[in-house]
Protein backbone atom coordinates (compact mmCIF):
# COMPACT_ATOMS: atom_id res chain seq x y z
CA UNK A 1 0.00 0.00 0.00
CA UNK A 2 1.43 3.46 -0.83
CA UNK A 3 2.64 5.70 2.49
CA UNK A 4 2.56 9.41 2.67
CA UNK A 5 4.68 11.57 5.22
CA UNK A 6 3.09 14.26 7.21
CA UNK A 7 5.29 16.71 9.38
CA UNK A 8 3.27 19.38 11.78
CA UNK A 9 4.77 22.74 10.59
CA UNK A 10 2.87 25.03 13.34
CA UNK A 11 2.32 24.27 17.06
CA UNK A 12 -1.48 23.44 18.10
CA UNK A 13 -1.20 25.98 20.70
CA UNK A 14 -4.72 28.25 19.73
CA UNK A 15 -5.65 25.61 17.39
CA UNK A 16 -9.47 24.38 18.04
CA UNK A 17 -10.26 21.07 20.17
CA UNK A 18 -11.05 18.99 17.16
CA UNK A 19 -8.07 20.29 15.41
CA UNK A 20 -6.12 19.15 18.11
CA UNK A 21 -7.78 15.84 18.35
CA UNK A 22 -7.27 15.62 14.66
CA UNK A 23 -3.72 15.87 14.95
CA UNK A 24 -2.99 13.16 18.10
CA UNK A 25 -5.17 11.08 15.55
CA UNK A 26 -2.48 11.26 12.63
CA UNK A 27 0.08 11.10 15.62
CA UNK A 28 1.64 14.20 15.73
CA UNK A 29 2.90 15.62 19.27
CA UNK A 30 4.83 18.39 18.45
CA UNK A 31 6.18 20.77 15.85
CA UNK A 32 8.71 19.15 13.63
CA UNK A 33 7.55 15.77 13.94
CA UNK A 34 7.19 13.36 10.65
CA UNK A 35 5.18 10.50 10.68
CA UNK A 36 4.31 8.12 7.84
CA UNK A 37 1.14 6.86 7.72
CA UNK A 38 -1.33 4.89 4.95
CA UNK A 39 -2.66 7.09 2.13
CA UNK A 40 -5.88 6.56 1.94
CA UNK A 41 -9.37 8.53 1.84
CA UNK A 42 -9.58 9.26 6.15
CA UNK A 43 -6.27 10.38 6.25
CA UNK A 44 -6.32 13.09 3.54
CA UNK A 45 -9.66 14.13 4.91
CA UNK A 46 -7.47 14.44 8.57
CA UNK A 47 -4.90 16.10 6.24
CA UNK A 48 -7.07 18.67 4.75
CA UNK A 49 -8.64 19.43 8.22
CA UNK A 50 -5.57 20.75 9.78
CA UNK A 51 -3.80 21.78 6.54
CA UNK A 52 -2.73 24.98 7.81
CA UNK A 53 -0.72 23.00 10.80
CA UNK A 54 0.70 20.17 8.59
CA UNK A 55 2.73 19.73 5.16
CA UNK A 56 3.11 16.75 3.12
CA UNK A 57 6.75 15.32 2.88
CA UNK A 58 7.86 13.82 -0.28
Amino acid sequence: MATIKIKQTRSRIGAPIDQKRTLAALGLNKPNQVVELEDNACTRGMIRKVHHLVTVVE
